[in-house]
């Protein structure tokens, strides 16, 4: 029988520190700070769902792909991070024409979520 020893959990200093880097060295976002002084368990949760959703290595995905995903997402869903996430892209070499490409292409996902909440209203002009 064999017997692991369990891995020392990071300290949410350690986890700011690390979040900090990866954004370049800039301060983690706002949430984290405040998070981190009422539920310091709730950082240290966050960052462990990053690491399953971004892992550094034996993702799917590449980075910087994951990376242009997250933003995306947040642009188009209206996300706080979105200034984080340019933050980390600029760290990660991330160049500025794939930033506004991914900036184009979370427009076009709006407008078209857009697009298709008026079917109702469509349908009703078209008399169907």
């Amino acid at each position: 029988m064999t017997t692991t020893t369990p891995t020392a959990q990071p300290t949410v200093d350690q986890v700011m520190a690390g979040m900090s880097a990866g954004l370049g060295g800039k301060a983690v976002p706002p949430m984290i700070q405040l998070t981190a002084t009422v539920m310091p368990d709730m950082v240290l949760r966050q960052a462990q769902d990053s690491g399953f959703a971004m892992p550094k290595e034996g993702g799917a995905l590449a980075e910087e792909t994951r990376t242009i995903l997250l933003l995306g997402i947040a642009l188009a869903t209206g996300n706080d991070c979105v200034e984080n996430l340019v933050n980390k892209a600029k760290a990660q070499g991330i160049d500025d024409d794939k930033l506004l490409e991914t900036l184009k292409i979370a427009r076009f996902a709006e407008a078209t979520r857009v697009f298709n909440n008026a079917v109702p209203l469509l349908a009703q002009l078209t008399g169907k």
